[in-house]
C-alpha cells in the first residue's frame, strides 16, 4: 500500500496512476520570479523531449527538476553524481512537495524502481555491467515503464558512464531533463559533442545576477593571490627552457638533421605524396619553415604545393617551440618508419631527447606546459599565499570570519610533522595547509580539518564534538607534533555524522576556518555562513571550480549583507612573460562565471579581464598585485553596493563577440584597396566625362577633325561608360564605407549568418524582431551581439561568427574574395564557412547567397577537392596568425 498526506487528509495512492500520484506533489511556497519564467515556458522547452537549464548552485536547481518531472508526469529515474546529491533530491522533494514528508512512492534502488527512482551514475553503470546482454539492461527500463530520465549535474559525463546511457536514450524516445551549474564548454569536442547529443541543446539559463536581485544569491569577488618558485622549483623550470634553447641550436647546426630535412621525400617528391602531404600539412609545413630558419631557399615549386603563386607575398613563420615539436614528432614517431637510412641518428637522438624528459610516451614535448605546470600547480609556495590570505580575512572580519580552504589531496604522511620540520613540507594538500595555519598564529583554536579520512580539531572543540554523539561515539587523539590538535575517530556510523557536526559548529563560528578536501565539499555540500573561500585546487576542469565557488555565495539567511571573497592561488612561471600555464588554464576557468570589473564604473561580465590584471606579468610586479587584491578584498560593503548598481535595470546575459580594431597593417591594407578602387573609379569617371563635353575641343587641339556622327556616336558611348563606371563608383564608394570599418564588416558578417539561420529555419525567434548590434569600446575593441534572440539563438550566432573569425582550421568550404588588384594589397581573404553551414553544398550556397548581399561578390571554395585543398592550405599556413584573429574573444555581459 502507498499512503500520501495531502490536505492533512492521508490516503491510498496505490490505484491512481503515475501522472495522478505525481500530480499531488505540490510546490508548497510562491516561485521566485526567474523560476516562474522558466516554468511559464515549460510547454515550449518540452516540446522536443529535452529540457536542458543551466542553474548555478542556489537557485532551487533541484527544486526546479522535481516541478519539471511532476509536471511530465511519467515513471522517472533521477540520476545524480554523488549519494549526498541523490539524498538532497529526496528531501527537497518531501520538505518542497508535500504537507509532512509523506510521499511514499519513491526508491533509492535502481534495481527496484516506484514511481521516482533516485540513483547516482555509477549505481546506474554497475547495473549496466551486471547485464552480460546489454539489451536486457534496455528491456528492463521498457518493462517497468521509465519514461522521463532526469540528469543532474550531467557534466560528471566524461567515463565510461556515458555508454548506458546513450545506449538507454537510443532504445527508446525518454524524455530528457539535463539541469547543470556548469556545461563542459572546456572539454574536448568529441565530449561537448557527446554532452549536448545526450542533453539536447539548452532551453533556458537562470543567471547569477538575477539570484543576487532575488537575494538567493550573495554578493561575491574574485581575487587573485600570485606567488613565485622557490629557488629550486625556478632552477628546475631555467634549466628546462635552457635545455630546450640548446637543443634547438644544436638542430639548426647539425649537417646531419639539415640533410634528413632536405632528402625527406615530401621535400624531394612533393608531388608523388600529395595526398600524404594534405593529410599532415602541418609536418610538411614545419619541414619548410625549418630549412627557412637555416637560410636555404624554398623555391616557388614547393610553395605551389600548398597553394602558393609567385605573387603571393610569402613570409615564413618563425621556427618557434610549436613548429620545431611539430617537426621532431613526426621525425621520431609518426614518420619513422618511413625514415630507415637515418635510423640510426633517430635513435641516437631519441635517447637524447628522453634523457632530457622531453619525450615520454611516444610524445615529444618541447612546450614544457605540463611538467612545468605540476610543478608550478603544487607548489608550496602557495602554502605562505594561503597563510596571507586567512590572516587578512581574519584582520578584516574578525569574529564573523567564516573561512573555507578547499584542495585536491589530503597528504596525511605529513600529519606528525613537527614545528622546526614544516619548511621542510614540499607539497600541497589539507594537512601542510593545517599546519602552516596552526603555526602562523596564536588564536588557532578555531582551525578545523575536515575530509572523508581523517578530521582535526582543536582540544578545547572535544567538548562541542561529545555533545552531539554518545559518550563513547568519539575517541580523541593528541598529535605528536602539537598537543593542542586531535585527531577524532570513531564508528562508521560516528564518522559520517561528523561532518553534519563539523559543520554545525562552523556555521555556530566555533570553527571559524575549515580545511578540506574538494571531493568530500566542494560539491552538494551546504554551509552558507561562508564568506571567504580560498581555491588550492588544481586538478579538474572549470566544471569542478565553479561548483566549488558555488559554495562560497549561496545565501546566508542569517546574514543578508553578506558578501563573499573567493580567492585563486597562481604561482607564475617567470620564464613566460604571460606567466606561464597555470595562469593561462584560471584564465580559461574564469571564463566560466560572471563578476563584477574592477573599474570605475563597474559592470557584469565573465572573463579574467573583469580583475583588472595586465596581460604580462614578471616577478617584480607580484607584490604591488597581492596588496591591490587585499586592499580591495576589504572593501566587502563596496562590492556590495557595485553588484547592486550593475544589476540595474538588467534583465539577461547577453553572449557578445568582441575584437580589437588595432591599427594594423591588414587593415590599413583593407581601407587602401577600398580607397584605391574608389580613386580608380573617379579617374576614369573624369577621363568620361573630358571625352563627352570636349571631345570636340580635344580634336582640335590635336589638329584632328571628325565626322559630326563620330562625335556624337563617341558622346553616347562615353554616357553609357559613365553610367556604367558611375554605378561601379557608387559601389566602391559603398563598400569603402561598409568595409573600411570594422565594426561596419562585423555588423554585415553578423547579418548573413543570422538570415542564413532564418532561411534553414534555425531561428525560432522572428527574424523581423532581431537585430544585429555592433559598437566600439573606448579601447577600439568591436563588439557585436544579438538584440532580441533568444539564450539559444544568441549562443548559436556567437559559436557561428566565432568560426568565421577564426584562423581557418579544416572546413569543408571556404569562402575567397580576391583578384589581382586585391592581392597587390596583400589583403586577407579567406574565411571558413561555419560548420553548420558547411554540411552540405545547398546550406554553403544558402550562406554564400546572403554573404555576397552583405558583403559583395565572393566565390565559394569546396576544400575536399585538389585546388580546394591548396587554397586551403594556403589559408592556414600564412593567414592563422593575422592580427584580428589573435584577438578574437567571446564575453556575457549583463545587459
Amino acid at each position: 500500500m502507498c499512503l500520501f498526506l495531502a490536505n492533512t487528509k492521508l490516503i491510498n495512492i496505490t490505484h491512481l496512476r503515475v501522472s495522478e500520484r505525481l500530480s499531488l506533489l505540490q510546490f508548497q511556497f510562491p516561485w521566485r520570479s526567474y523560476q516562474k519564467q522558466l516554468l511559464d515556458n515549460f510547454e515550449t522547452h518540452i516540446s522536443d523531449q529535452h529540457f536542458h537549464v543551466i542553474a548555478p548552485p542556489g537557485s532551487g536547481k533541484t527544486i526546479l527538476g522535481i516541478e519539471i518531472l511532476r509536471r511530465i508526469g511519467k515513471k522517472t529515474l533521477v540520476l545524480a553524481p554523488t549519494l549526498t546529491i541523490r539524498d538532497q533530491w529526496q528531501d527537497r522533494l518531501q520538505s518542497f512537495f508535500t504537507d509532512n514528508k509523506a510521499f511514499e512512492a519513491f526508491s533509492f534502488d535502481v534495481k527496484n524502481p516506484s514511481d521516482i527512482t533516485f540513483s547516482t551514475y555509477q549505481s546506474l553503470h554497475s547495473f549496466y555491467k551486471s547485464f552480460e546482454d546489454k539489451t536486457d539492461f534496455l528491456e528492463f527500463f521498457k518493462t517497468h515503464n521509465i519514461e522521463t530520465l532526469v540528469l543532474d549535474e550531467a557534466h560528471h559525463l566524461k567515463n565510461a558512464w556515458w555508454n548506458c546511457l546513450i545506449a538507454l536514450k537510443k532504445s527508446k524516445p525518454y524524455f530528457i531533463v539535463a539541469l547543470t551549474a556548469t556545461p563542459p564548454y572546456d572539454s574536448s569536442s568529441l565530449e561537448v559533442s557527446k554532452y549536448f547529443t545526450l542533453c539536447g541543446d539548452v532551453d533556458d539559463e537562470i543567471s547569477v545576477p538575477s539570484l543576487i536581485r532575488e537575494k538567493d544569491l550573495s554578493p561575491h569577488q574574485d581575487f587573485v593571490y600570485f606567488s613565485k618558485p622557490y629557488d629550486s622549483e625556478l632552477h628546475h623550470i631555467q634549466e628546462y627552457r635552457d635545455n630546450i634553447e640548446t637543443l634547438k641550436a644544436d638542430l639548426l647546426s647539425d649537417e646531419t638533421f639539415i640533410s634528413l630535412i632536405e632528402n625527406h621525400r615530401f621535400y624531394t617528391n612533393p608531388e608523388d605524396y600529395e595526398d600524404a602531404i594534405y593529410a599532415n600539412t602541418t609536418f610538411f609545413s614545419s619541414l619548410l619553415i625549418t630549412l627557412n630558419a637555416v637560410n636555404i631557399p624554398v623555391d616557388n615549386y614547393r610553395l605551389s604545393i600548398l597553394g602558393l603563386s609567385k605573387t603571393d607575398n610569402v613570409s615564413f613563420p618563425k621556427l618557434d617551440i610549436e613548429w620545431l615539436e611539430i617537426l621532431l614528432q613526426n621525425l621520431l614517431v609518426e614518420d619513422r618508419e618511413q625514415l630507415e637510412d637515418y635510423e640510426e641518428y633517430l635513435s641516437k637522438f631519441e635517447k637524447q631527447l628522453r634523457q632530457l624528459n622531453l619525450l615520454e610516451k611516444n610524445k615529444v614535448n618541447l612546450s614544457g606546459n605540463d611538467t612545468v605546470y605540476k610543478s608550478l600547480a603544487f607548489s608550496p609556495s602557495k602554502l605562505e599565499s594561503i597563510v596571507e590570505i586567512v590572516n587578512s580575512e581574519r584582520l578584516s572580519l574578525k569574529d564573523d570570519l567564516r573561512c573555507v580552504v578547499l584542495t585536491d589531496y589530503v597528504r596525511k604522511e605529513f600529519l606528525n610533522t613537527s614545528d622546526q620540520d614544516i619548511e621542510q613540507i614540499n607539497k600541497i594538500g589539507v594537512v601542510p595547509i593545517f599546519h602552516y595555519l596552526r603555526t602562523s598564529s596564536v588564536d588557532n583554536k578555531d582551525l578545523a580539518v575536515l575530509t572523508g579520512t581523517i578530521v582535526v580539531i582543536h582540544y578545547s572543540k572535544m567538548h562541542a564534538i561529545e555533545a552531539y554523539g554518545d559518550e563513547n561515539s568519539y575517541v580523541f587523539t593528541t598529535l605528536k607534533g602539537d598537543d593542542n590538535f586531535v585527531l577524532v575517530t570513531g564508528s562508521d556510523k560516528a564518522r559520517k555524522a561528523l561532518v553534519g557536526i563539523i559543520t554545525k559548529l562552523f556555521e555556530d563560528g566555533v570553527f571559524k576556518v575549515l580545511i578540506g578536501t574538494k571531493a568530500l565539499l566542494g560539491e552538494g555540500w551546504d554551509a552558507p555562513s561562508i564568506n571567504s573561500l580560498i581555491l588550492a585546487s588544481f586538478v579538474g576542469s572549470f566544471v569542478s571550480s565553479n561548483q566549488m565557488r558555488g559554495r562560497a555565495i549561496r545565501r546566508d539567511a542569517n546574514n543578508p549583507q553578506k558578501t563573499s571573497n573567493i580567492w585563486h592561488l597562481a604561482c607564475i612561471d617567470p620564464t613566460d612573460k604571460y606567466g606561464g600555464k597555470e595562469l593561462e588554464l584560471l584564465k580559461r576557468r574564469f571564463e566560466a562565471f560572471v563578476g563584477i570589473t574592477n573599474t570605475k564604473l563597474p559592470y557584469i561580465t565573465n572573463g579574467f579581464e573583469r580583475l583588472g590584471i595586465p596581460n604580462e606579468i614578471s616577478v617584480e610586479d607580484l607584490e604591488t598585485l597581492n596588496a591591490s587584491s587585499v586592499a580591495n578584498s576589504v572593501g566587502r560593503a563596496q562590492t556590495f553596493v557595485n553588484w547592486k548598481n550593475s544589476i540595474g535595470e538588467g534583465n539577461k546575459l547577453t553572449r557578445q563577440v568582441q575584437l580589437q580594431d588595432f591599427k594594423t597593417p591588414q587593415f590599413k591594407a583593407q581601407r587602401q584597396f577600398y580607397f584605391a578602387k574608389a580613386s580608380q573609379l573617379i579617374a576614369i569617371e573624369m577621363a568620361l566625362a573630358l571625352i563627352i563635353f570636349f571631345s570636340g575641343s580635344i580634336l582640335l587641339a590635336f589638329n584632328l577633325t571628325a565626322p559630326p556622327e563620330f562625335i556624337s556616336g563617341l558622346k553616347i558611348v562615353g554616357c553609357i561608360a559613365l553610367a556604367y563606371f558611375g554605378y561601379k563608383l557608387y559601389k566602391a564608394t559603398v563598400y569603402y564605407l561598409r568595409h573600411g570599418f570594422l565594426h561596419r564588416k562585423i555588423k554585415n558578417m553578423g547579418s548573413a549568418i543570422v538570415d542564413t539561420m532564418d532561411e534553414m529555419r534555425l531561428l525560432n525567434t522572428d527574424r523581423n524582431r532581431i537585430r544585429v548590434y555592433t559598437y566600439k569600446l573606448v579601447s577600439n575593441a568591436v563588439v557585436c551581439n544579438l538584440k532580441g534572440a533568444s539564450n539559444y539563438e544568441e549562443a548559436f550566432f556567437v559559436k557561428t561568427l566565432t568560426e568565421l573569425l577564426e584562423p581557418v582550421a579544416s572546413p569543408r568550404y571556404i569562402i575567397i574574395n580576391t583578384n589581382f588588384f586585391k592581392k597587390g594589397f596583400n589583403i586577407e581573404n579567406f574565411y571558413p564557412v561555419p560548420e553548420v553551414f558547411g554540411k552540405n553544398k545547398e546550406d554553403a550556397q544558402c550562406f554564400l547567397k546572403h554573404w555576397v548581399k552583405h558583403m559583395g561578390k565572393t566565390k565559394l571554395v569546396y576544400t575536399r577537392q585538389p585546388e580546394g585543398r591548396r587554397l586551403l592550405l594556403k589559408a592556414r599556413l600564412f593567414h592563422r596568425s593575422n592580427e584580428l584573429r589573435n584577438n578574437l574573444d567571446t564575453s556575457t555581459v549583463w545587459q
